[in-house]
C-alpha cells in the first residue's frame, strides 16, 4: 500500500500558505517579544520610581493585547482596496496607540513609544505600496527621535542606550519585512490557483469548441434527413421512413459522439483524481490520510472517479469536520473506495439518502458493484465497492 498522511510531502499548497503564516507571525511575535524584554531589564534595573515600573508592564501588556488581533486581522484584510480601518475597530487601534505612549513614557523613552505605535501602523492593511512609503516616514522619525535620546543622555549609559534604541528602530521595519514575505507567498498561492483556474477554463473553452463542432455537424446532417423525409412523404412513403430512420441514427451517433469526448476530456488517472482530491481537502484545513493501492491504476476509473469527485464535494460542503481518510484497495476479486471523514458537533447526521449520494449509487450499481453510505458514531462513511474489470 502507499500510504500518505499530513507529515508528507506531496503538494498541498493551501495548508503550505497557513503554515508559512503562522510562521511568519511568530516570527514577529517573537522580535516583539525581545524588544519588550530588553526594554523591561533596563526599565527594572534603572533607578525608577515604582510607578514607572509597573505602568511600564500594564503599557506593554494592552500594547500586546491590541497588536496580536491586529496581525490577526490583517490575513483576512482585502488587500485589494485602500486602507480599511474597520478591519481593526479604530477605537482598539487608538487604545493600542495609547498602550504604546504610556510604555514609551514609563520606559523614559519617546523613540520606544513611537517604536510601538509605528508597528501598529504597520500591520494595518494598507494598499500595496502605500506600505513601504508610510514606513520610510516612519523609519526616519525613529531614527530622528533615537538621535536626539542619545546625544541626551548620560555619557555611562550611553553605550546601552545604543543597544535599546537600536531595538526601538529595528522592530517596525522587522515587523514589515515579516509581512512583506507573507505577502509574497501569498500573491504566488493566488497566481498558482489563478494559473489552475485558467487551464481549467481554457479546457472548458477546448471542449465547448468541440461540442460546437460535433452538434453543428450531426444537426446540419439531421435537418437535411428530415427535410427529405418531408418531401418524399406524400409521394414515396418508404423512402420517407428510411430518411426518419437515418435521423435516428444520426442522433444516437450524435449521442455517441458527445459521451466519448466527455470521456476523454474526463480521462484523469484515479490516482490523480485521489492525490487531488486529498489536496483540495487538505487546503480546506482538514486532516487527510490517504491509501492508496500499488495497483490502483487498474481500478474501474470511469465508474470510481466521478464517486471520488462527489464525495470529495461532499465533505467540503456538508461535512464540517477536521479529518478524513481516503482508501482505495483490491480486496480479492473486487475494488473499494472508502471515505470517513469526521462531522462537525453541530452537523445533523445524514441517512445516506441525499441525491448526490443516489446518484453515486445508481453509477456503481449499474456497473455491478454496491455503494453504502451514512453517519456511524459522528462520522460519515461511504463505501464503494467494484467487482475487478467493471470498466472493461
Amino acid at each position: 500500500m502507499v500510504n500518505s498522511t499530513e507529515a508528507d510531502p506531496p503538494v498541498r499548497a493551501g495548508r503550505g500558505v497557513a503554515v508559512t503564516w503562522w510562521y511568519t507571525l511568530a516570527s514577529a511575535a517573537s522580535f516583539v517579544v525581545i524588544v519588550l524584554a530588553v526594554w523591561s531589564v533596563a526599565v527594572l534595573s534603572a533607578e525608577a520610581e515604582e510607578w514607572r515600573k509597573g505602568a511600564y508592564f500594564l503599557g506593554a501588556a494592552a500594547w500586546v493585547a491590541v497588536f496580536s488581533p491586529t496581525a490577526l486581522a490583517y490575513r483576512r484584510a482585502d488587500r485589494e482596496g485602500p486602507v480599511r480601518l474597520r478591519a481593526v475597530p479604530t477605537l482598539v487601534f487608538c487604545l493600542g496607540v495609547a498602550a504604546a505612549a504610556l510604555t514609551g513614557t514609563a520606559a523614559g523613552s519617546l523613540a520606544l513609544g513611537l517604536s510601538l505605535a509605528a508597528t501598529l501602523v504597520a500591520v494595518l492593511p494598507w494598499q500595496s505600496g502605500v506600505r513601504l512609503r508610510v514606513m520610510v516616514l516612519c523609519t526616519i522619525v525613529l531614527a530622528v527621535a533615537a538621535v536626539l535620546e542619545q546625544t541626551r543622555a548620560a555619557p555611562d549609559a550611553s553605550a546601552a542606550l545604543s543597544t535599546l534604541l537600536l531595538f526601538a528602530t529595528l522592530l517596525p521595519l522587522t515587523v514589515v519585512s515579516a509581512l512583506w514575505w507573507w505577502d509574497i507567498v501569498r500573491e504566488l498561492d493566488r497566481a498558482r490557483a489563478a494559473e489552475g483556474r485558467l487551464a481549467a477554463a481554457q479546457e472548458r473553452l477546448l471542449l465547448a469548441g468541440d461540442v460546437h463542432d460535433l452538434q453543428g455537424h450531426h444537426l446540419q446532417v439531421i435537418a437535411l434527413q428530415l427535410e427529405l423525409a418531408e418531401r418524399l412523404l406524400g409521394s414515396d412513403p418508404e423512402a420517407a421512413l428510411e430518411q426518419l430512420r437515418a435521423a435516428q441514427r444520426s442522433v444516437d451517433g450524435a449521442r455517441t459522439g458527445t459521451r466519448e469526448l466527455a470521456t476523454r476530456f474526463r480521462s484523469v488517472p484515479l490516482v490523480d483524481e485521489l492525490a487531488n482530491a486529498a489536496d483540495l481537502l487538505r487546503s480546506a484545513g482538514l486532516r487527510v490520510e490517504l491509501e492508496v493501492d500499488p495497483a490502483a491504476a487498474h481500478a474501474p476509473a470511469e465508474t470510481l472517479g466521478p464517486v471520488v469527485r462527489e464525495t470529495t464535494t461532499n465533505i467540503l460542503k456538508h461535512g464540517g469536520g477536521s479529518s478524513a481518510r481516503l482508501r482505495l484497495a483490491r480486496e480479492q476479486d473486487e475494488w473499494r473506495f472508502e471515505a470517513v471523514n469526521d462531522l462537525a458537533p453541530d452537523a445533523e447526521e445524514a441517512d445516506g439518502t441525499g441525491s448526490g449520494v443516489l446518484g453515486m449509487a445508481e453509477r456503481v450499481e449499474r456497473a455491478g458493484g454496491t455503494l453504502r453510505a451514512g453517519a456511524v458514531r459522528r462520522s460519515f462513511e461511504l463505501d464503494a465497492r467494484l467487482p475487478v474489470g467493471s470498466d472493461s
